[in-house]
Formats: structure tokens, C-alpha cells, sequence
């Protein structure tokens, strides 16, 4: 028999989480830029919407007036996990293809054939079962429970390191990071999380109040998308399937090292004659057709020789810009962070974190080490 511990929250509480759910749904569809993430995310709204609904129709002790979907209740925890992992896929442009789409919702569809002779009954015959305990279903329901957390788990790593890995190649494209927020990814991915642990500990006033915060986070990030959908940037990554022909071929036909020494020698010749570092918004695709490359050549060819990713060689030139400048007796008028921005850093955090990573010291300390005077402020 469910636990009736929902009958003592307010019944406002219960159409607000339904209504905050489809509610956000309607929302996202109707934002006038959609991208797939959004269709995806709307639709999974819809289905939060539908789950909560049943969830308070058993656990409130309703479904003894109205047993027409019980049952369905075991279904839908297993669609939230792919849910959030597909999502993930497509705000950072790696929409899946249609077979992988169906691959991830098999066992959704392996708990159902679990199910079927239970669903196939009447509406009354299930509610016969669910109040003497179901004792013929234990071992299928014991079995769906380990199902269900395996589930919660898989998809929540896999979320994550999709997220972490999507980070990673931020840092081989741009060589400025920080308008690229994936916070808001990292907080749908734990909130998810949060749900998970209380379905593992079975307690459902907490899952109840749980999913109803995710629901209301979820649609203020997937409404407003701070930070990803904000820059220019996206032709690199986001559409990456755009060039994903021409990336398997530079894979598969590797350059040698005399191709890669060549890009490189380019690179620094054009880095020294240019300065293309103090351009606040540079990244690689760019770079690549200044020196009429292939960005994966020319990636290959800073990872190779100077064992850096492109923000982190991009940034260390900024540095010794930074050095360079901050010594020459005509600035030592402007501030510190005038001659950060003038040397290519688009933040006083980027700097800062970027200088000590390289100088292992902050820049005030290495100013005063060199005995340089420089206004401070």
C-alpha cells in the first residue's frame, strides 16, 4: 500500500508543480529562436507534467477512485534519465541521430513488456492488486526498482561527462571562456541527482518537493540559456555537423610533422607580426583561416609542440603582452586591468586566474617583485 504523507501538503502545492511544468512547455515553444534542445526540453516538461500527476494520484490515495493509470506510474522514471541526457547532447551540439534517440528509450520500453500482463488487466483488477500488495508482481517490481536506479545513475554520469567533455573542447576553440556559462547545465544535472537519492531512500514528500524546485529551475535556464546561446561562437561547436565530413578526414589522413611544424612556424610569425592574441574574442576557427588551415591541423599543431590547448596558448601570450607592456615607462599611468584589457583578457577573473596559472603568483606580487610602480586600482 503507497504511503498517503502527500494528503498533508496543500492541494495548491500539487496543481502548482503540474501547472509550472506544462506551463514551461508552452513557454519554450513559443521562444522565437528554437533550437532542437528546445523541442526536447519542452517535451520533457510535458512529460514531468503527466508523471506528477500520477505520482499525486497514487501516493494521495486517488487512484482508488480513479485506477485508470496505475501501472504507468513505473514507466516514466525511466524516460526522465534520457531525457536529460539527450538535452545535453543538443545544447551542446551533439544532437544524437534518430536510432540513438530510440536506443536510449529501450528499456522504457523493456519495463512496459514487464508490465504488460499487469496493464492489460481492467482498471478495477489492478486496483485489486495494488491493495493486497501485489505479491505475485514482487520479484518483476524488485527487479524494475534496481532497474530504475541503474537508470538514475547511467544517465546522471553520462550527463556529466557529456557536459565535462563539451568544456573541454571550449578550451581547443576559444580563448575566451568566460561568457561560456555551463553552470546551469552542472545545476540541472545535480538537481536530477537530488531527485535520484530521494527515490533510492523512498521518501516522497521530499521527491514531491524536489521535482517541483527542478521543474522551476529547469524552465528558467532552458528559457533563458544563460550564456551558451549568447556568443557568436556556436558555428564551432554547435554545428559541428556542418563539418563533421571534413573532420573525419583530417582524422583519418593525418598530416606529418613536417606539415605540423610548418602550420606551427606560421602561427608564431603571424601571433608576433599581428598580435592576434589581444583580440578579446579570437578562437580557432578564425586563426585557422588566417593562416589557411584546417582548424583540426592547426589544433593538432599547438597540442603536439607546445602541449596546449588553444586558450591555454592563446592566453600565455596574453600574458607576456601583459609583462611586456607593464614595464614600459609610459604606462605606468593606466591600471593594472587597462593593460590586461589591452593585452587581450576580456575579464579582471580571466586574468587574474590565467596569470597566477602561469606565474604562480598574482600580479600585483610579480609587479612588486620587479619593482615596477603601476597605478593599482
Amino acid at each position: 500500500m503507497p504511503d498517503f504523507g502527500l494528503q498533508s501538503l496543500p492541494s495548491v502545492f500539487y496543481l502548482a508543480g503540474v501547472f509550472i511544468a506544462c506551463f514551461s512547455s508552452f513557454l519554450i515553444v513559443g521562444k522565437r529562436k528554437k533550437i532542437t534542445a528546445d523541442y526536447v526540453l519542452a517535451a520533457w516538461f510535458l512529460v514531468i507534467g503527466i508523471h506528477l500527476i500520477l505520482f499525486i494520484l497514487f501516493f494521495s490515495g486517488g487512484y482508488m477512485k480513479f485506477p485508470y493509470f496505475l501501472g504507468y506510474e513505473v514507466i516514466f522514471p525511466f524516460i526522465h534519465g534520457p531525457m536529460l541526457y539527450i538535452y545535453v547532447l543538443c545544447i551542446t551540439g551533439k544532437a544524437p541521430g534518430k536510432k540513438t534517440w530510440l536506443l536510449h528509450f529501450v528499456p522504457v520500453l523493456i519495463v512496459f513488456f514487464m508490465l504488460f500482463k499487469l496493464l492489460m488487466l481492467s482498471p478495477w483488477e489492478r486496483l485489486a492488486i495494488y491493495q493486497s500488495g501485489g505479491k505475485q508482481y514482487q520479484l518483476i517490481s524488485n527487479v524494475i526498482k534496481y532497474m530504475m536506479i541503474l537508470s538514475g545513475v547511467l544517465y546522471i554520469a553520462l550527463s556529466f561527462f557529456a557536459v565535462r567533455k563539451y568544456t573541454q573542447e571550449i578550451s581547443d576553440q576559444y580563448s575566451n571562456t568566460e561568457k561560456i556559462n555551463l553552470s546551469w547545465l552542472y545545476y540541472l544535472i545535480a538537481g536530477l541527482a537530488l531527485i535520484w537519492v530521494a527515490v533510492i531512500i523512498r521518501n516522497d514528500i521530499l521527491i514531491f518537493f524536489i521535482v517541483v524546485l527542478f521543474s522551476v529551475a529547469a524552465a528558467y535556464f532552458g528559457i533563458s540559456r544563460v550564456g551558451i546561446l549568447n556568443l557568436p561562437v556556436a558555428e564551432g561547436i554547435v554545428n559541428e555537423k556542418e563539418t563533421n565530413e571534413e573532420t573525419v578526414k583530417y582524422q583519418k589522413n593525418s598530416p606529418g610533422e613536417d606539415v605540423i611544424m610548418a602550420v606551427y612556424e606560421k602561427l608564431v610569425k603571424k601571433m608576433e607580426k599581428e598580435k592576434l592574441y589581444k583580440d578579446p574574442e579570437l578562437n580557432l576557427n578564425y586563426t585557422a583561416a588566417l593562416l589557411e588551415v584546417h582548424p583540426n591541423i592547426l589544433s593538432q599543431a599547438i597540442n603536439s609542440i607546445e602541449n596546449k590547448n588553444f586558450y591555454d596558448y592563446i592566453n600565455r601570450q596574453r600574458i607576456e603582452e601583459f609583462k611586456r607592456i607593464a614595464v614600459l615607462p609610459d604606462n605606468e599611468k593606466y591600471t593594472i586591468l587597462s593593460l590586461a584589457f589591452e593585452s587581450g583578457f576580456n575579464s579582471k577573473t580571466s586574468f587574474n586566474r590565467n596569470f597566477k596559472k602561469y606565474m604562480n603568483c598574482s600580479p600585483r606580487e610579480f609587479l612588486k617583485s620587479q619593482s615596477i610602480e603601476i597605478n593599482m586600482e
